[in-house]
Parts: structure tokens; sequence; C-alpha cells
């Protein structure tokens, strides 16, 4: 890539001219308001059948089942206990009795089933169908008004839980509400603070940080346009992963921009210049990191699941936001602004540069001069970690996806302990009337099913309910489902197909799997592809994906071995590993664009070698402080309440530093080192200029008079 690309050249002319400076400023603070004004409310979240690909059985015979009357409820159930965990005495029955002829008008489409006793004695169930396909607030303010009545002049020591799918969507979206809001306002802390530890002055990261602010809100109001646009459900957690995204990102390209701002200074008294020449060589940098990610971000679109591909949009979004406010917005700022942005440490023009003999210079020479050994242990290091893989567990049950207190969950808990054939592992099983005998027959003898009734009939298709034997979530019930659908296609001309949260569970686990498998491929070619086209090589693209990827298993490997040890999580969610891969893989890609853009700009003068050792030098404080950031931005998921962004947030923070301290330090530059001249093959062998003493004089076409 060109030095100066003409996009790049028209942006410096545009952010330092003294009127256009702040014309870009006001602009972003306009579009920021105009976005929040317009913003408006976003589709409600999707129904479990919507979360899965269309062409899933469990989503087909959902489709099947809408045509059946009472298809239009869905059921909450409710389970009351004595807190002590004893028998149910005559007056708790009673209040039971009482609660439940107050249930009864909050019953929508069927009516509501009597009290239900288990076996040991120890609880009551009842079923209070409800109206499917409503709104977030209705659905809450619905639940709500069960909880109420369920819990209504109870005798002390009775307490009532209610579960159930709409009980499970309630729980979720309240444990999101002001969830983003905290997240937020710890990122903009932990992004405070390591700024203000990195440029050691009281002054200069509020300008960075006002501007990732603003690029933040301004992405948010974007988000939910752009679903309510495409009728695309909002998505708290894809929310959530954009917000940080964007907080990351954006502050990784102003430390970038900025410190090459810094080198500007001490060349030049003209602060516009210093920023003109700033973005002129950071910027092509900036530029193909934020477009390679959001490349790979795009790839998402191949994905199976739709929350996966609304994921990528929405990231892309936010990338895009982060780039446009990193190359155009920051560089007004630093240009409105003057040099004493840096005070204490204010660069003066002609003072010495001391980041090319640093610790950062005595490290690459030492890399450079010994890169063996460098590759031999780095290489050890990141096998040791990526052998935490060695049994992982993957998949996590809906019961286990909270890290907060849900009743929901709590409530589907006690279902499993007091009516195990009769808690939330269930199948359904729609099929064609004429042969409801056959396959309830067939369902019946499955192993692990418990039994299998008719339970509604109309329209030539009937529904059977099978009851699984397996606790919800577990491997067992998994198994079930897989075995209860090879036994009912097996019964001819019934055409069955087997749903419910079970089989549902199943087919989002198989999507999860088929996404990591094709999309994840797609991610690394992307990534691959534009390092191509960047460096104008094969071997150098092909080295830093390779590293890229190597860094990818170890992280894994070591978050696997924390959650099961440290943690005391169950096992790893199935999409930690896909988008591991994309953050990872695409901002991984990151550091090394920026270090390796650099060594090839300083290597057209010097050689690959001398080019490589003065690109760790000159980047690598930047470079760690933007790794380390990143890697705090990423913690910060841990305050959302699912345990699947802690995974990806404790994932990508343990792949950040890796890449950030090992790999993008000393791996990369050893293997440079290592392969010389040939890391830029087939690009024609960059050399070191000859001394100007030693030049043969130019040439002149004046002839002699």
């Amino acid at each position: 890539m060109p030095e100066n690309t003409t996009l790049v050249r028209a942006a410096g002319r545009l952010v330092t001219g003294r009127v256009t400076a702040w014309l870009v400023l006001a602009a972003a603070v306009l579009l920021a308001g105009a976005v929040a004004v317009g913003e408006g409310e976003a589709p409600p979240s999707q129904a479990a059948g919507g979360r899965l690909p269309d062409g899933a059985e469990s989503a087909r015979a959902a489709q099947l089942l809408q045509a059946l009357p009472g298809e239009e409820s869905a059921p909450a159930l409710v389970v009351w206990t004595r807190r002590d965990g004893g028998a149910l005495g005559p007056a708790e029955r009673g209040a039971v009795t009482a609660a439940v002829q107050r249930l009864a008008p909050l019953a929508a489409g069927a009516p509501g089933s009597p009290a239900l006793p288990s076996e040991d004695g120890r609880a009551l169930l009842a079923v209070v169908p409800l109206a499917a396909g409503t709104s977030d607030e209705e659905a809450a303010r619905a639940v709500g008004d069960v909880r109420a009545a369920a819990r209504a002049d109870l005798p002390a020591g009775l307490r009532a839980q209610v579960t159930g799918g709409p009980a499970f969507g309630v729980d979720i979206a309240d444990s999101f509400s002001g969830a983003n809001t905290r997240l937020l306002v710890v990122t903009a802390g932990v992004v405070a603070l390591l700024l203000l530890v990195t440029y050691r002055s009281p002054l200069l990261w509020l300008v960075p940080l006002a501007v990732v602010g603003v690029a933040d809100q301004t992405a948010a109001g974007l988000l939910t346009v752009v679903d309510r646009l495409a009728g695309t459900p909002a998505d708290p957690s894809s929310t959530g992963i954009t917000s940080v995204l964007v907080f990351g990102a954006g502050t990784n390209y102003a430390l970038l921009l900025i410190a090459r701002y810094r080198e500007e200074l001490r060349r030049t008294p003209d602060r516009r210049l210093a920023v003109r020449r700033a973005l002129a060589g950071a910027g092509p940098a900036v530029l193909a990191s934020a477009s390679t990610v959001v490349l790979a971000l795009l790839a998402l679109l191949a994905a199976a699941l739709p929350a996966t591909r609304s994921l990528g949009v929405d990231a892309a979004v936010g990338i895009v936001v982060a780039g446009v406010f990193g190359l155009l917005v920051l560089p007004a700022a630093l240009s409105v602004c003057g040099r004493g942005l840096f005070w204490p440490f204010v660069p003066r023009a002609g003072s010495q540069d001391r980041s090319r003999s640093g610790r950062w210079a005595r490290t690459a020479e030492r890399v450079v001069r010994r890169p063996w050994p460098v590759v031999a242990v780095s290489a050890v290091v990141l096998a040791v970690l990526g052998a935490g893989l060695g049994g992982a567990q993957l998949g996590l049950s809906q019961t286990e996806q909270f890290r907060t207190a849900a009743e929901a969950v709590e409530g589907a808990e006690t279902l499993e302990r007091h009516y195990p054939q009769q808690g939330t592992a269930s199948a359904r099983v729609v099929a064609a009337a004429a042969s409801a005998e056959e396959v309830a027959a067939a369902a019946a003898s499955v192993p692990g099913v418990a039994s299998a009734r008719v339970a509604r009939e109309a329209g030539g298709l009937v529904q059977l309910d099978a009851a699984l034997e397996a606790p919800s979530g577990s491997a067992d019930a998994r198994a079930a489902v897989q075995r209860l659908r090879e036994a009912v296609r097996a019964v001819p001309g019934a055409g069955a197909l087997v749903g419910g949260t079970e089989a549902e569970a199943v087919d989002e686990r198989a999507a999860s799997t088929r996404d990591l498998l094709v999309v994840g491929p797609l991610v690394v070619a992307v990534v691959l592809a534009v390092l191509v086209v960047l460096l104008r090589a094969l071997v150098a693209p092909l080295v830093l994906v390779a590293t890229v990827l190597a860094t990818y298993v170890a992280a894994l490997g070591a978050g696997t071995w924390l959650f099961a040890n440290v943690f005391g999580f169950p096992a790893l969610d199935t999409g930690v590993p896909l988008f591991s891969l994309l953050f990872l893989v695409a901002l991984g890609v990151d550091y090394n664009i920026f270090l390796v853009t650099r060594a090839k700009e300083e290597a057209a003068g010097a050689g690959t070698r001398a080019g490589i050792r003065t690109a760790v030098a000159v980047t690598g404080g930047v470079i760690t402080s933007a790794g380390v950031l990143l890697a705090a931005v990423f913690t910060v998921l841990g305050v959302l309440p699912l345990i699947t962004l802690t995974q990806i947030g404790v994932v990508v923070c343990v792949g950040v530093l890796l890449d950030t301290l090992l790999v993008r330090t000393l791996l990369v530059p050893a293997l440079v080192a290592v392969l010389g001249e040939r890391f830029w093959w087939p690009g024609r062998a960059l050399r070191p200029a000859a001394p100007r003493h030693l030049r043969p004089p130019a040439r002149t076409s004046a002839r002699p008079g």
C-alpha cells in the first residue's frame, strides 16, 4: 500500500484546516445527536424457534405446530414448595388451591391446569398458558402477573417459582436491565485509567476518550436504526459486544495515531502539519486494520444461526464508526488543540526521540540477533497452553447460561428434583394424524423416553409430547432426542419431525458446530486475502495468520482450563470458539498490521532485519499499551450476566495478552529475522540503500558545450 493514499491525503487536508477541523467536530456531534433522536425502538427479541436456521428440524416442527389450535399460547410453569424442603401440609395445599383459582383468569388460549402433586409430596405444579408472540413488555407484564398471583397470601415458609419458556425470556431480559449501562460505565472507566497511565498527562487522555465515547453512542444509535429498518430483533448481548469493540478498536486507533503525532511534533513546530504527517503515516495502517476487521465480521453473514449473522452486521457497523471517528474526528480534535495537551511531557520540535534506543530497541536487538531460541520457546509456551483443550466439554444448558440468580433457572431446577419426568426435558413430535398410533409406539420404545402421548390433533396433523428421562440440557437428553428422531422417521408415511426445547438445543449445537467449521475458515481466508493485498506478499501473510491461529488455540486452551478449574463453569458454550476465533484473528492481525507496515516502511532503506528491529523499537510501547487496553476492555464483558459473554471476554483477553506480549513482541520479529528478505516473497526483496558517498553520480542530459 502506498505510504500516502489519496483518501488519507484528502482526510489530512480536511481535518487540519482552521475552519474545516471545527466543522468536522460539529458534524460528529450533530450525527450522534441525530441518531439518538431517530433511534426509536428496535423490534422485540426472538422467540426460541426464531433463533434457529429455517431448515433446522425443530424450526420446521414449530412452523407445523403453529397450525394446531392452542399453539398461540406458551406455558408458564408454577411450582410451589416449602423453603425447608419438607412435605406440604393441608394449609399449604389449600393456599395453592386458592392461588390456582387466582391464576385461572390469566390463562390465554387454553384453561390452566389444576395443581399436580409430586410423587414425593413436597411440591405442587400448575401450568398457566400465556399468549405467545407478544412484545417484550407484554410478556414481562404477563409473567409478572402470574408471579404476583402465585405468591399472594401464601403462608410463611411456602414459596412459588415461575419457570418455562416465557419466564426464561423475561428473566434474560431482566438480567440485562441496566447491564449495558454498567458495561458502558466500567468500560469508559477502564479506558480512562489506562489512557491516563499510558500518557502520564492529566489532559491528553480526555481527547481520545471523548472521541471514542461519542463514537460508541453514535454506533449504538445506528444499530437500533439498522435493526428497525431490517426488521431484525434487538439483542442486548450483541449491543454489549459491539460497544466493547468500538471502545477497544477506537482506542487502539487513537493510541497509534497519537504516538505517530508525538513523533511528528518533535520534527516540526506546526501542529497541523504534524497531524497531517501522522495521519499519512498511521492512517493507512488504521484503514487497513479497520477494513480487515469489518470484512472478517461480515463473513458471519455466512453463518446458519440468525443471532450470529446479526452480530456480524452490528459489530461491522461499530467498527466502521470507530474507524471513521479515528481517521477524521480524532485528528480534527488534535488539530484544534495545541501541543500543550501533552503537558507536562510536551514534545518540542528538535527534541530527541528516545524510542529507537529504549527497552523495546534492546529487546528487538536481542531477538533479531538470536531468533531460533525465541521461536522454540514461544512454540513450546503456545503448545502447552493449547493443551488445555484436551477433554473440553462443549454446550451449556438453558439453566446453565446465567451468572446471576434467575427465578426461571431456580424453578427449572426445582421441577427436575420433584418432577423428574415432567420437567422441562421434553420433546414435541408432529406427524401425520393417520400415523399417530405408530409414531406414539415408536417414540415410547426409544431408550431414554419415559412416555409419549397425543396432546392435540387438527388439520391432518397430530402433536405428541414425549417426556425424557434425562435432566434438561444434559448430554443424555440430547442423545435421547437423536434416538427419538431416528425412531419416528422410520414410521412410513408419517413425515414425523421432533421439536421442543431439547430438540432446539440439539439443532442450535449442530448449527454452532457447522458455523465454526464453515465461517471460521472463511474469516481466516478473508484476513489472509486482505494481508496479501496490503503487503503485496504471500509468505508474510501466511506467517502472520499462522501466528494468530496459534495464539487462538493457546488462548482457547488456557481459557478452557480456567473455566473448569478456577471459574467452575460446567462447559464451554457452543458459540465461544467461533466468536473467540473471529475477535482474535481480526483484532490480533491489527497489531501485526501496525508492526509489519512500519517494518516495511523502515526496511525500504535499511533492509528487513534492521527494519523489523526499528519497527519493534518505535511501536513496542504503543502496541503493548493498545493490547493491554483491549484485553482489559474485553474482560469488562464479565459484568454482563451470561456465562457465554464472560467466556468470550476471558478467552479474548488471554489471547490479546499472548499476542501483545509474546507473539508480536518476540515470535513475529524472530520469524522475520529468520526469513530475512524472503519474508516479502514474491515481492522484490528490499535492500538497504547504499551510503550517499558510495552512490554513483546522477546522470545529466546536458551536453558538453
